[in-house]
């Protein structure tokens, strides 16, 4: 072999050497987690107060006269039976039309509060679905290992834990040193509705002087990943930010007339254009510092053959943003996604439209803007006479770091309550209620500590709406664990 074959061989297997060496020391960081001690649930209680929260249809609506008020009455009067000690130790007030902002106040003054949050509303069962049940959709039955029924996912689980988890926390005789606010929304579900029961709740504690330590919502949960021969972990997944919205209704004119006498372009046909601009021209997409701590969390934890790989994250960022950006669930986490939702044209078969009008949904990045969003449509449209109007919107939220005391709780109880956890920031696609409160609290996590598989996460505002009842005992127990830690 000539000297520079020699040499070349010998550099690569110096460097194979080096990445096996990296892979190897490419290990889970701060891995093993302190032992705790067993927590005192009532499941069965738990189990019963979730299904009689279900059998309550507190259904929201944009349109607020077209909400039952009487149904949030009765969930009221419902959690206050239910919960007597919350309600004789902590102090009440109803905010905006049906809001509950909860106190129960912590022994030293000196120390910001942390606030728990969920949502009392619940999305309608599509009308003519109802017989695709398998059990009642306001049932609250619990079969087959289930309880079933609108909200057991999303969120009276959540809800319904982090009540009994102070109740229990009470009879324990716990008193926190901390203050500690329970703030349930009542239209969470109307998206970016004016004047929310969160906004209100924020807008209530800022005038009040009241900074929060950190705020828990709803958002990831416990996903078991078994990939054979490469990863085996439950992916409990802790939202650190979550995506704007925005409704943007885009118009544009053109003569009308009898549809015997078509111009080579009708306001539709233009339409199409513009349409093909948008979607043709998606936003610039990147992986963000937070889905790359995703992937090394993830990365960390493979088996050693696949590590070879996972080692070198930051070489290969520009091979993984392509493999993404082809996976619609993968592609939305790395840029502003655009959706063409609604269209309209002429009123009638035989009359060319005057006026066609879109509806295009966008889902904005943190760090974009809804300004922004406003002109990339204008950018892209090879028509430039557009109306472009914003239908309703809210800004993305700002990231919340991970390395505040409440993230590492959380990564804490998470590895100590089971060795496969692994916990790991991500963005949420949806809206929550935390967004609301950024101007009292920078450390805002949405989590919510119950085992479900991505197949039943899809029934979430869909059909057959459901909740494992082996996921319960632990969701209490770490609601239970959260607030001793952040208190005691």
């Amino acid at each position: 072999m000539k000297l520079g074959g020699k040499i070349a061989l010998g550099a690569a297997a110096a460097a194979l050497g080096a990445t096996v060496v990296k892979a190897a020391m490419f290990t889970p960081e701060n891995n093993e987690a302190k032992a705790l001690p067993p927590e005192r649930v009532d499941v069965e209680r738990y189990k019963k107060n979730l299904s009689d929260a279900i059998k309550i249809p507190t259904i929201s609506n944009r349109d607020d006269s077209l909400v039952d008020w009487s149904q949030f009455d009765a969930f009221h009067a419902f959690l206050k039976e239910r919960y007597p000690l919350i309600h004789e130790n902590l102090s009440l007030e109803i905010v905006g039309k049906a809001s509950l902002m909860y106190l129960w106040q912590g022994t030293d003054a000196s120390l910001d509060p942390i606030a728990m949050l969920a949502h009392q509303d619940v999305v309608p069962v599509s009308p003519g679905t109802e017989g695709d049940w398998k059990h009642d959709p306001f049932g609250g039955e619990e079969a087959d290992g289930y309880i079933w029924g609108r909200g057991a996912l999303d969120i009276k689980n959540h809800l319904i834990g982090v009540m009994d988890a102070v109740e229990t926390l009470l009879e324990d005789g716990f008193v926190p040193k901390r203050s500690v606010y329970i703030l349930f929304g009542h239209n969470e579900e109307t998206m970016a509705g004016k004047d929310s029961g969160a906004s209100l709740m924020c807008q209530v504690l800022k005038e009040r002087g009241v900074h929060l330590e950190a705020i828990l919502d709803e958002g990831g949960a416990i996903l078991p990943v078994n990939v054979k021969g490469l990863l085996d972990v439950n992916l409990a997944g802790v939202g650190v930010a979550e995506k704007g919205y925005a409704d943007f209704e885009v118009s544009i004119d053109a003569l009308g007339g009898h549809s015997s006498q078509p111009p080579k372009h009708t306001a539709l046909g233009k339409m199409a254009h513009i349409i093909q601009d948008l979607e043709d021209n998606q936003f610039k997409a990147e992986l963000t510092p937070m889905m790359q701590e995703l992937f090394d969390r993830i990365g960390r934890r493979v088996c050693f053959p696949a590590k070879l790989i996972t080692c070198n994250l930051p070489l290969l960022k520009p091979v993984i943003l392509e493999i993404m950006k082809q996976i619609p669930p993968a592609a939305c986490m790395t840029r502003t996604t655009t959706g063409v939702t609604m269209a309209s044209g002429s009123p009638a078969p035989n009359v060319l439209p005057q006026r066609a009008t879109i509806n295009v949904n966008f889902r904005i990045m943190p760090g974009e803007s809804i300004a922004d969003v406003e002109k990339h449509i204008r950018k892209v449209s090879r028509y430039k006479d557009i109306d472009v109007k914003l239908i309703k919107g809210k800004e993305p939220s700002a990231i919340s770091p991970t390395d505040s005391k409440a993230f590492q709780v959380i990564d804490e109880i998470c590895r100590a309550m089971n060795p496969k956890n692994l916990v790991a920031p991500y963005l949420v696609m949806g809206g929550t209620d935390a967004c609301n409160y950024e101007a009292v609290c920078e450390n805002i996590y949405r989590y919510s500590p119950f085992m479900v598989n991505t197949e039943l996460l899809l029934t979430t505002h869909g059909t057959n709406e459901r909740i494992p009842t082996d996921c319960l005992e632990d969701g209490i127990a770490f609601f239970k664990r959260y607030i001793k830690a952040m208190c005691e």
